[in-house]
């Protein structure tokens, strides 16, 4: 009871000044404030005390409406981006060289061949010679089993709506007959080649990729069949079989000091084969330049061996190249450029360095920890990047969605590549994935860009080389170099000079940096609190008394009023007076 009583007085005590209402405590406020409008309001004649209040209240509105948009753009966290240039000594990026073709035929002849000689009856097939040309007859049979796997077939269209499917290698193919006196222009309107993938074989459920080129859908073809079989060839055979440093990498200079091809790292690349890597930092402290021009950069001759290259596979012919950060894993896919043969190609660099602001500025990540993608390209040792989560991501698709890996990719711990024996409708599966729009959100969605990157931006320029006046000597001396014969094993068609340098010593840094801060809010706040209304933070104190003198009288009310409640209770329970002794 006596803290009760305690506690009462204490309100009290504290509610001094603007009285026990609330119309008592509105007017203290009015009269005591420092803000501009509330003393007018109870100061001024009834029709002034009516502007007063609308423009206060006006005004008011204002500067809610106001805080409500700087505190919107102060949590919507944008960046201003700043350039800087800066001078310093740079390290040398990582040179990832490869040849464009995977394999040396010579070497993989012996897998393809059936392949290869299915492709060839198809082409004889699609051209149409006349009768006794074709080689058919004299060669052994073909293996139509490995062609009905994933067939190329001739899509009739002269009725668009209703298409008819020609198998190239059916017995029946009158149509296709009857359409060799016409003209090529004609065939080529009417005719397409398309990739016949279904979920297995001798299903109905089928789709067609079509081309507007056969030659489109022939390399398609080949790399589906040729990727079902190598996938099946174990890791160190397919190393053996592509482009080895010593026979590709013939000469090597590093501003004044000789390299050869021990100081590349070997890497295993599914699209280019042996890939080599200088400069990479694995093993060693990567390679500081001194200066800049091409006299102190990298310089190297490689031999790609053209004359060696798959037919139906690679297209292109030349070096495969990519400049790239240190212990970063080489997508030569994307970023990768070509150096053509017989030519020297130069390539100046320029640094650009990135710095974005994490969260809540951006969506970025500084080593993929957070990346809910398991990176299978660890296992190689190297860093984040979003090239390798978004592959990642497709290839925990595709282990999921068809029950295998894809040969492009790297696999994780326990599962096998697809291939036309064990997985049938691989194929069917991989391109339904590659196209699927869902899939590649989820992709998206999922990776993040790093917060730190290092980008290289070249100036290619290139010139025949050698000339035709310095051939002869420099061929010769490479081969010897080469093969110790004092015959030319080499030619313009497989050799390559590059160069690459830093063309200016300096670099650009691109920083993020907050638009918005807490200081920013602050006094934007207050300059619009005391624009519109002549506040300022005592202003806001005083506010924050008023409400606290209004819980306070709420307080002593709710008191009051469970108290009178108890002794009207009382009353009840004794409407009579008690009796008293005469």
């Amino acid at each position: 009871m006596n803290l009760k009583k305690y506690f009462i007085r204490a309100l009290h005590r504290l509610q001094k000044g603007p009285g026990y209402t609330y119309k008592e405590l509105l007017v203290w406020y009015c009269d005591n404030t420092n803000t501009h409008g509330p003393k007018r309001i109870i100061k001024e004649g009834p029709k002034k005390k009516l502007i007063w209040f609308f423009l206060t209240l006006l005004f008011a509105s204002l500067v809610f409406w106001q805080w409500g948009i700087l505190i919107n753009t102060y949590l919507s966290y944008n960046v201003t981006s700043s350039l800087s240039i800066g001078f310093k000594t740079m390290k040398f990026p990582a040179v990832t060289v490869c040849n464009a073709n995977p394999f040396k035929y010579s070497e993989v002849k012996h897998l393809l061949k059936e392949l290869d000689r299915l492709i060839e009856a198809a082409l004889e097939r699609i051209l149409q010679p006349t009768p006794g040309n074709s080689s058919e007859n004299t060669s052994p049979p073909l293996d139509l089993e490995l062609w009905h796997q994933i067939p190329l077939v001739l899509i009739d269209e002269h009725d668009k709506d209703n298409p008819i499917i020609l198998d190239i290698f059916e017995s029946n193919q009158t149509t296709v007959g009857n359409e060799t006196a016409m003209d090529n222009q004609t065939k080529e309107k009417k005719y397409k080649l398309a990739v016949k993938l279904c979920s297995h074989q001798g299903s109905d459920n089928c789709t067609y990729r079509n081309f507007t080129s056969a030659a489109q859908a022939v390399t398609e073809w080949y790399i589906l069949q040729s990727t079902s079989i190598l996938s099946k060839v174990p890791l160190q055979e397919r190393i053996r079989m592509g482009y080895q440093a010593e026979d590709m990498i013939l000469a090597c200079l590093y501003g004044a000091e000789p390299c050869n091809y021990k100081n590349f790292t070997q890497i295993y690349h599914p699209d280019h084969g042996n890939c080599y890597i200088f400069n990479w930092g694995m093993e060693e402290e990567a390679l500081n330049s001194s200066n800049p021009g091409a006299e102190f950069g990298l310089k190297l001759i490689l031999d790609i061996s053209q004359q060696d290259y798959i037919p139906y596979l690679s297209s292109a012919a030349g070096a495969r190249l990519m400049l790239h950060q240190q212990k970063s894993f080489p997508f030569l896919k994307d970023q990768g450029i070509y150096a053509m043969a017989g030519t020297e190609t130069s390539i100046g660099v320029l640094v650009d360095e990135l710095e974005r602001m994490g969260s809540p500025y951006s969506d970025c990540t500084m080593n993929g920890s957070d990346v809910p993608v398991k990176n299978l390209y660890s296992q190689y040792n190297t860093s984040y990047s979003i090239q390798a989560c978004l592959r990642s991501c497709f290839q925990n698709h595709m282990i999921e969605i068809c029950g295998c890996g894809h040969y492009m990719f790297p696999l994780p711990e326990g599962v096998n590549y697809c291939n036309n024996e064990d997985d049938p409708g691989w194929a069917y599966c991989y391109s339904s994935l590659r196209s699927s729009i869902r899939h590649r959100q989820i992709c998206i969605d999922s990776c993040k860009e790093t917060c730190n990157d290092t980008q290289y931006k070249m100036t290619i320029s290139m010139a025949d080389w050698p000339s035709e006046a310095s051939e002869d000597w420099i061929f010769h001396i490479l081969s010897y170099e080469r093969d110790m014969s004092t015959n030319v094993t080499l030619d313009r068609n497989g050799i390559i000079k590059l160069n690459i340098y830093f063309q200016e010593y300096n670099y650009r840094t691109i920083s993020e940096s907050a638009a918005t801060t807490i200081v920013w809010l602050l006094s934007s706040l207050g300059g619009q609190f005391g624009f519109w209304m002549g506040g300022s933070v005592l202003c806001l104190i005083e506010f924050g008394e008023i409400i606290i003198d209004s819980l306070w009288i709420t307080i002593i009310n709710v008191i009051g009023w469970c108290k009178g409640l108890k002794q009207k209770r009382a009353q009840a329970r004794y409407p009579d007076a008690p009796p008293t002794a005469s």
